[in-house]
């Protein structure tokens, strides 16, 4: 299967760069996948398509502040770094650029002070391992210096931070947002809780390599990324309840997705669980537990376009985002959202 098969031409100013005012405003395009047939909603209005019995997992993740500015102690040259993985309390993993500046050694000022950083080994693919000098709490000083690391296709700043979080995220260790997640409001979860819709929760730490683009020319030659997630027991259980009692397991986005397909067995049934997943969904897979997913318009060629393609008829996924281009829907991560059932 050829990469270049999941192409599509989308023009620049499509790509949303800031959230709209209101959450659940944004646009909501609906696939009946067996059927074929398209609708054109407002988010709101999912909770029609939602119904008594099924089960809404979502993916809890927090992302991290994790974009870092400051200089080079000695020379003051700036520089930027991005917080990829935690090794342990003080040591990160960690994209610095120039790199060229960052010698094993060197150390780096952010802010007025409160934090420094010391090169200590250098890592796979070019990033290095740091270790930081802090007085206090760590997250603390991070929320403080920290910014929000926006994927590279939106240029403009984002004055509120909140914004590239879920209004439920709680755990910490995102370095992106999941962003399917963003349309939901307080109120409009506990309208669909209040319709008989169980809500649960997994996690999964979003990784840059969900931005890495797929660069072999063969599908099945592409190597996914490796990212960290947990179920747990109050989760397994409702999930599997669901199962037994002909409700559907709806996934908010790739990344509920990717979990479920994890862990689940060849039954569809689930169990407390955490670990690391490199599963890479693409036409031809079977899904053994995700009944129906909600997903934001992705990158032309990325795995994730390949995973909505799995889920549903590919053609039937290209023809809709050629839809999707027509009618001017806005893309990416504060871009409008897809229901396929």
């Amino acid at each position: 299967m050829k990469v270049k098969d999941f192409y599509f031409d989308l023009p620049k100013e499509l790509i949303a760069q800031h959230p709209l005012e209101k959450r659940d405003e944004s646009r909501l395009m609906v696939i009946n996948k067996t059927k074929k047939e398209i609708e054109h909603k407002h988010f709101k209005n999912i909770i029609d398509y939602l119904n008594p019995g099924d089960c809404l997992v979502l993916n809890d993740t927090r992302v991290l502040p994790a974009r870092l500015l400051g200089f080079k102690e000695g020379t003051g040259g700036k520089m930027e770094f991005l917080l990829l993985k935690r090794i342990d309390i003080n040591k990160w993993e960690t994209l610095v650029k120039p790199g060229k500046k960052a010698k094993i050694g060197a150390t780096f000022i952010f802010g007025n002070g409160e934090l420094k950083a010391t090169v200590i080994s250098d890592s796979e693919g070019g990033s290095r391992i740091v270790e930081f000098e802090y007085d206090g709490i760590f997250e603390e000083i991070l929320d403080k210096l920290g910014e929000m690391p926006l994927p590279p296709y939106i240029t403009e700043k984002l004055e509120d931070k909140e914004r590239y979080q879920t209004v439920y995220s709680r755990e910490e260790g995102s370095a992106a947002a999941p962003t399917a997640g963003l349309h939901f409001t307080k109120q409009l979860l506990a309208q669909i809780k209040a319709k008989g819709v169980e809500i649960a929760f997994v996690t999964l730490h979003v990784g840059l390599g969900t931005f890495r683009p797929v660069k072999a020319e063969e599908v099945e030659e592409h190597e996914m990324h490796s990212e960290h997630y947990m179920l747990n027991s109050e989760t397994a259980q409702l999930i599997n309840e669901t199962k037994e009692n002909g409700g559907r397991v709806i996934a908010v986005g790739t990344t509920s997705n990717r979990t479920l397909e994890s862990i689940a067995d060849d039954n569809g049934r689930v169990c407390a669980k955490s670990g690391w997943t490199d599963i890479f969904i693409y036409p031809g897979y079977k899904f053994k537990i995700v009944d129906a997913l909600i997903t934001n318009f992705h990158l032309p060629e990325s795995t994730l376009i390949m995973l909505v393609s799995a889920f549903a008829d590919k053609d039937l996924i290209m023809g809709a985002y050629e839809v999707a281009v027509k009618e001017k829907y806005r893309f990416f991560s504060f871009g409008d959202a897809m229901f396929l059932y």
